[in-house]
């Protein structure tokens, strides 16, 4: 029986609970039928498939025991505007995926602010655009800096990533298993006094995961913070890695552009994307996620835009980053955030 001190505080279980990853095969269970929705059917799909029971229980049994691995990727590239390496995992290893998925997003999201807008419940691209517009019809007369991370997940470090992750998650086991899929191979305790020297930490990752969307998040809160707590604007607004900052001054405007740049560099390891490093005025309009926003109406570029937008899907995103590779480059940068929106319903 519980003490009675044990129960004084409601919320402590409820964190306590929240904070121990279930791997039980009843979750692999929950986690698999929220992986298949929408999937496009292969020969891997269907044989996993045809031996769940076998294959759940077995991948339970590896979490269990913490003799899980993570699997090789099955790379390719495609050619838009530039290379780019596709990265394609298991569906047993996307199961993992979605299990840690679920995991993260209960205890991260209620940390995040509100106008972080990419990869979360209720929000997304369309709502993103409607904020920048109603921002952009409340501050007519204000400036506004327009930027983005040059390469953004190819240059997350891993380590600063899991140090974050460290600070919400106390379920050592949990830490390991999100070290594994990361790609950090951490020291066992025997070894810890045995290096000299430590090697540069790894960067990137995948963008084919369905947990680099909460990756992605929890490594840019640390900047929409800073600019909200520190910083202050009037306005702030984040999508992915683009974002808008709304201030009236200009001189002030810009000594938060330093800071914000001093701030990704220094504790994020990110540098901004000089192509689009753009102050404006908001009655100007904004060029922000492939549409062009002005205070009291916005425009798209093109209509097939539009409509890529609201139909593309894991299963026909190959053939939309095509029809966009034809466009300007933030709009096929914007559809492979949606891509990843996508992946989560």
């Amino acid at each position: 029986m519980m003490g009675s001190d044990s129960i004084k505080d409601p919320s402590a279980l409820l964190r306590m609970t929240l904070s121990e990853l279930d791997v039980s095969l009843s979750s692999l269970h929950q986690s698999w039928y929220k992986f298949k929705k929408g999937k496009k059917r292969t020969l891997e799909f269907d044989k996993f498939e045809y031996n769940l029971e076998a294959s759940l229980t077995s991948l339970q049994k590896e979490l269990a025991s913490q003799t899980y691995k993570h699997g090789s990727y099955r790379k390719f590239t495609v050619t838009d505007n530039k290379k780019r390496e596709i990265s394609v995992s298991s569906i047993k290893d996307r199961v993992v995926h979605r299990l840690i998925y679920e995991y993260l997003v209960k205890i991260f999201d209620k940390t995040f602010i509100y106008d972080a807008w990419s990869c979360r419940k209720n929000k997304g691209l369309i709502a993103a655009i409607e904020r920048s517009q109603q921002f952009a019809t409340n501050y007519p007369k204000y400036w506004v800096w327009r930027a983005d991370i040059k390469k953004f997940f190819d240059n997350i470090d891993r380590q600063t990533l899991l140090s974050l992750l460290e600070r919400k998650i106390k379920d050592r086991k949990a830490i390991d298993l999100l070290s594994e899929v990361i790609g950090i191979k951490r020291p066992k305790a025997a070894d810890t006094h045995t290096h000299t020297h430590q090697l540069p930490p790894p960067k990137g990752l995948p963008i084919g995961n369905l947990t680099s969307q909460i990756f992605a998040n929890i490594y840019l809160n640390e900047l929409d913070r800073f600019v909200t707590h520190h910083e202050k604007p009037p306005a702030y607004l984040r999508y992915g890695d683009d974002f808008l900052i709304f201030e009236r001054d200009l001189a002030k405007l810009w000594q938060i552009r330093e800071n914000v740049i001093e701030f990704t560099r220094q504790h994020l390891g990110l540098t901004i994307n000089s192509k689009n490093d753009v102050i404006i005025k908001a009655k100007d309009g904004l060029k922000f996620l492939g549409v062009e926003i002005f205070p009291n109406s916005r425009r798209l570029k093109n209509r097939n835009i539009d409509r890529a937008m609201n139909r593309i899907s894991p299963a026909n995103a190959s053939s939309y980053q095509g029809l966009a590779k034809h466009h300007h480059p933030k709009i096929l940068k914007t559809l492979n955030w949606q891509i990843l929106e996508k992946n989560n319903e």
